[in-house]
């Protein structure tokens, strides 16, 4: 398989990981969301919960909060999150096959020609609903949720890439889940990555 890697990038409640774990089960491949987040708590000492979290979101605090609560002290230890999780991603890339979903993994791995990196996207009211459903209600309005999701990841992105989150030029392809389905996202990708070995083969 040419493409034999494959980086998820997606707007909160679009399916992206459901899409990507099902692409990995499809192709054979190895897939990295949770095990990744071990690897890196394994590596840094951090739980897995403040690497979760830390990992591919910005921090939620303004500036003042930051004042008295050690923002020095927070933004190093982000940084050297930042810096493990770029070592984990390079080296698993380099080790086998597999769907990285999140943590910039397509901007980590931008020079590989290899890489087959994907953004799915959905619209707020399909996104809404499938979050109520998976993740239940709570006190905060769904489309809030999914606005301060979406947010963090756009600054998170931004900061340590320098580019657009979400920009279609920064991926190979842009997938509308709530328009062609979950299915047909996983089929699109996984023919992607199929074809593309087929033609290196003709």
């Amino acid at each position: 398989m040419s493409k034999r890697i494959i980086t998820i990038s997606r707007e909160f409640g679009s399916g992206g990981r459901s899409i990507g774990k099902e692409v990995a089960k499809q192709l054979g491949i190895a897939y990295y969301d949770k095990d990744l987040v071990k690897k890196v708590a394994v590596e840094t000492g951090f739980n897995e919960q403040y690497i979760e979290e830390k990992g591919e979101y910005a921090p939620v605090k303004n500036w003042l909060s930051y004042v008295f609560s050690g923002a020095m002290s927070e933004m190093s230890a982000q940084d050297f999150l930042w810096a493990i999780q770029y070592k984990v991603i390079m080296e698993l890339a380099e080790k086998e096959p597999c769907v990285i979903v999140g943590r910039c993994a397509d901007y980590i791995l931008r020079d590989r020609t290899d890489c087959l990196n994907v953004f799915i996207h959905a619209d707020m009211a399909a996104r809404a609903e499938r979050i109520v459903r998976l993740y239940g209600q709570s006190e905060v309005e769904p489309e809030k949720r999914l606005e301060d999701k979406d947010k963090r990841r756009k600054i998170y992105y931004k900061h340590y890439t320098e580019q657009d989150w979400g920009m279609a030029q920064n991926y190979d392809i842009c997938l509308n889940s709530a328009a062609i389905g979950i299915d047909k996202c996983v089929s699109v990708i996984v023919d992607l990555a199929r074809s593309d070995q087929a033609q290196k083969e003709k």
